[in-house]
């Protein structure tokens, strides 16, 4: 779905819903989610004022900003699915920031091939083994040890437990509370199915696609699966 009035109405619809959840939409980043859609999702996008785009997969996120370089404003492109340590080199130059840290030594290979970078962490804290992320406490020296390679860790970020929207309130409360003692301030958590519980859990970024775009044609292989998993 690429019609910027029929988006910009999407983008107003999720903006009430993360005000009914007592959040403020000028507070929680609303992240687009364009994985699985041509670059015209996100020049949709940039056109009724998003400028934060997610992606899964290291060619696509390098096809689109490609076929963006140029576009004003600027998009900004965050890595948000699993990632393998050899796509690194790729994104090095287009990613604004890494989403899905959730080892050390792909940290490691991001600090290597982008120093500074602006990074999170992701926890798993649904206990579910097709989803990415650290145990939570593993979480503080990842943490720790990604700070002394020379990163700029941000914060957090976790997939919602499968199923209804509840499920996924005690893992959101999680990484709230670890993202408090760790003292980082950005916990990228909620989906499209889920927002109102994450934002009332502290959510200071969603990552949307469903709601925004419609639903994109599966991924069928076996490989893909658990990086299909990974976000709305």
């Amino acid at each position: 779905m690429s019609d910027p009035p029929v988006l910009a109405g999407r983008v107003e619809r999720i903006r009430e819903r993360i005000t009914a959840a007592g959040g403020d939409p000028a507070s929680v980043q609303l992240i687009a989610v364009t994985k699985g859609f041509t670059a015209a999702a996100p020049a949709a996008a940039l056109a009724v004022g998003l400028v934060d785009f997610g992606e899964n997969y290291a060619q696509e996120l390098e096809a689109k900003s490609q076929a963006l370089a140029g576009a004003q404003p600027p998009p900004r492109w965050h890595a948000i699915g699993r990632l393998q340590r050899n796509k690194v080199r790729s994104l090095a130059g287009v990613v604004h920031l890494w989403q899905s840290v959730d080892r050390l030594p792909l940290g490691l290979e991001i600090a290597r091939r982008a120093p500074g970078a602006a990074v999170l962490v992701q926890v798993n804290v649904s206990d579910e083994p097709q989803k990415g992320g650290c145990v939570p406490a593993d979480a503080p020296d990842l943490v720790r040890s990604l700070r002394d390679a020379g990163l700029d860790v941000r914060g957090l970020m976790a997939v919602g437990a499968s199923g209804p929207p509840e499920v996924a309130r005690p893992g959101f409360r999680v990484l709230r509370r670890l993202a408090d003692d760790l003292d980082l301030t950005v916990r990228s958590m909620g989906m499209s199915a889920d927002l109102e519980v994450a934002v009332e859990e502290g959510s200071t970024m969603v990552r949307v696609g469903t709601a925004l775009f419609g639903v994109r044609a599966a991924r069928t292989s076996v490989r893909d699966y658990a990086e299909r998993v990974q976000e709305d």
